[in-house]
């Protein structure tokens, strides 16, 4: 089944299939127009997830393999997608009593030109895109405004009846006249990496003012491994969700129901969570609260689950919550291709020229325990809870009771107001360098870590260092990066805290480097990067992957009774494939009999290493030069394919990696993959092969012979 994001700056075409009990839904032909912008997701902490400047969040699996920019995917690199597209609505009533609601995202019956309800634009101004910024020095986007490790800025408006810089109308949209500048918040925090935060100001830009105003969130939420079912399969993708609501945490949330088990373990839950909100400064009624809602989509018959089709339908659907024992029979304990509306309000008004702010998070999680995934029981639920609990946490900022209010201890810098978005701050992320080798990877890095001051505390509180990498073929399909990282040392400071290792064993004894800069944030200038540890990784199996990474953790702040944090292990991770160096660098070595040559061979199909489709399967040319081409031939001499190899080669061009080992990547500088397909498009048959090497600085040829089963 094919989804994709429906942009109102498009010029779209759509045909609906119908299946048994269950409405197709379709991707239309879209134009980008203007400066419509959904190229932007997520990249720092767990989860990927599109934000656009046209009031969507979530990308509707529009752009698949290669490119595989994330709808909503956690954890990151899995394949779990959680949201096919969401969106902000708000309505309201004019003084003479006009209900009026604007959607930016919504299931629809039909699509014909420009996509009724997706009706905020963004200006056709070219500079007015989707703007990136970061709180973290060594970040290409830091900017010290910034406020988490990735923010995402986008400016949008409802105020437009046409699509921007086109004739095209936006169909049944008539303008509130608001204008929404949207900020949103990513961390790589170990305990804050599962949410991102969407902090809108929604100001009111016409001459009328707006009465007994409600802000929603939209979302069509969905749970599954679409690297394992891939979205275009077909209508029952949408049919094994599972929803609920909590109104104690203010949380819509949605799991796979019976899907992928096995395969959505990892990812389970996505939820919807209402932060808070700050009303315009003369009302004195708003309560801070939410209200949920739910319809089947695309379903206008059921005279409660309806989807809604008018401003007044969407209006009721955010002024009058779902009765709690429509929730408890229907929608808990139930599978079904449910929408989800969560909602806050009403506020007394917006008059013209004023502004309400209203967050959410979109907060994810692993399912915990052992119960099935059906039971969707509290146990189940624990993880997502914690993630929840510091998407709360990191919203109340300085209030740390959540009451609104700065109580004796939490004015942090004493400004006499409550700053938000704050969390405690584990030490900084270290730089790392992975050097691959023949069954072998060395893990450098640098101390930048033990300079850290967290935030909260003002205390310089480093303590150690942990190693993890990967197992062999953990992170192959059906498994996320994330969760297959395992600790394999830990080294901590001597001072009668922890393990009291030392650093002794990693120390070099000379810092090394390999030539790398960063920019100095403060004075702008090219830094080189020196790196004072050092870790050897043997008996490791050439040709396959083994991601690394090194955190930094603290001591912990008891005084405010937070236990040691940890840096992302995220962050720096990064894929080894250990296997032989190029040629020059073993006559270096003064290593002889160096021959180029083809594992494995034979190649038999369907290998531990492969994928499941015929193009993600791999060999691997070794002891190539560092400057060469390869050229394969059949017996008859007919030449297959040629390609040129560099020892900077890190697996381009070849969809094994591009769908299994996303991210950094760092290869022997002698070994190049190939993926058994011809320079036709065509899949290798089984038979013998021929093929030559010439190194391209030398001239010096080698030949071999590979054999390839299916």
């Amino acid at each position: 089944m094919l989804k994709m994001t429906v942009r109102i700056f498009a010029i779209l075409t759509l045909s609906f299939l119908q299946f048994a009990h269950a409405q197709e839904k379709e991707l239309p032909f879209l134009k980008k127009i203007a400066t419509d912008d959904d190229s932007k997701y997520t990249t720092t902490g767990s989860i990927g997830m599109t934000i656009s400047n046209f009031g969507t969040f979530g990308d509707g699996f529009a752009v698949q393999a290669p490119e595989d920019q994330p709808s909503c995917e956690y954890p990151k690199g899995s394949g779990i997608e959680h949201v096919f597209v969401g969106g902000l609505w708000v309505g309201g009533k004019r003084d003479d009593g006009t209900i009026l609601v604007t959607t930016g995202a919504r299931d629809i019956p039909s699509l014909r030109d420009v996509a009724a309800g997706f009706e905020f634009t963004n200006s056709a101004d070219p500079g007015d895109v989707v703007r990136e910024r970061s709180s973290l020095i060594d970040n290409p986007f830091f900017d010290p405004d910034a406020v988490s490790h990735q923010d995402f800025i986008a400016d949008f408006t409802d105020s437009n009846t046409v699509v921007p810089g086109t004739s095209i109308a936006i169909p049944q949209h008539t303008p509130i006249n608001l204008s929404v500048h949207l900020e949103t918040y990513a961390w790589n925090f170990p305990f804050a990496d599962a949410f991102v935060i969407l902090n809108y100001t929604i100001k009111n830009t016409g001459r009328q003012r707006l009465n007994d105003v409600y802000v929603s969130l939209w979302a069509d939420l969905v749970v599954r491994n679409t690297n394992i079912t891939p979205p275009r399969v077909g209508a029952p993708f949408y049919q094994h969700v599972g929803n609920g609501y909590e109104d104690s945490l203010r949380m819509a949330y949605a799991y796979d129901y019976d899907g992928d088990p096995g395969f959505t373990d990892n990812g389970l839950y996505v939820s919807m969570v209402m932060l808070g909100a700050t009303p315009q400064s003369n009302d004195t009624t708003y309560k801070v609260g939410s209200a949920y809602n739910a319809w089947l989509f695309r379903d206008t018959n059921d005279p409660i689950l309806f989807s809604p089709q008018t401003d007044i339908d969407s209006y009721a659907k955010q002024q009058v919550p779902l009765d709690r024992l429509i929730i408890d029979t229907v929608i808990r304990g139930q599978r079904g291709n449910f929408m989800t509306l969560l909602t806050t309000g009403p506020f007394k008004s917006i008059d013209p020229d004023s502004s309400v702010n209203v967050a959410f998070a979109i907060v994810c999680g692993g399912k915990n325990g052992t119960d099935a995934n059906n039971t969707d029981s509290i146990e189940n639920r624990k993880n997502l809870y914690n993630n929840v609990f510091w998407a709360q946490t990191a919203y109340n900022g300085e209030d740390r009771n959540g009451n609104n209010q700065l109580d004796p201890g939490e004015d942090i810098d004493r400004d006499g107001e409550i700053d938000r978005y704050v969390l405690p701050t584990p030490p900084q992320t270290p730089r790392i360098r992975i050097v691959p080798s023949d069954r072998k990877a060395t893990v450098y890095w640098d101390r930048s870590a033990e300079e850290s001051i967290d935030f909260i505390s003002g205390e310089q509180d480093f303590e150690g260092y942990r190693l993890y990498r990967t197992k062999l073929a953990e992170d192959l399909p059906g498994r996320d990066l994330l969760s297959s990282l395992s600790m394999i040392a830990e080294f901590d400071s001597v001072n009668g805290i922890g393990l009291d290792t030392g650093f002794d064993f990693v120390r070099l004894a000379q810092p090394v480097t390999f030539g790398e800069t960063f920019t100095d944030p403060i004075t702008g200038n090219e830094e080189t990067i020196y790196y004072h540890y050092k870790f050897e990784n043997e008996n490791l199996l050439n040709g396959w992957q083994y991601a690394y990474s090194v955190s930094a953790f603290d001591r912990g702040d008891p005084s405010i009774d937070l236990q040691s944090l940890e840096s992302s292990r995220l962050s720096n991770a990064t894929r080894a494939f250990p296997g032989s160096p190029s040629r020059e660098q073993q006559i270096a070595n003064q290593q002889a009999d160096i021959k180029v040559g083809v594992y494995p061979n034979p190649y038999r199909a369907r290998g531990a290493w492969d994928g499941n489709l015929e193009r993600d399967r791999k060999i691997y040319f070794y002891n190539l030069p560092q400057d060469s081409e390869v050229r394969i031939f059949t017996l008859a001499g007919d030449l297959v394919d040629v390609f040129q190899h560099h020892s900077s080669y890190a697996g381009e061009g070849i969809q094994w990696f591009d769908k299994f080992s996303r991210g950094n990547r760092v290869f022997a500088g002698g070994e190049h993959a190939w993926d058994l397909v011809t320079q036709d498009d065509q899949a290798l048959a089984t038979g013998l092969y021929l093929y030559t090497v010439e190194d391209l600085n030398t001239g010096e040829m080698q030949r071999g012979k590979f054999m390839v089963i299916k």
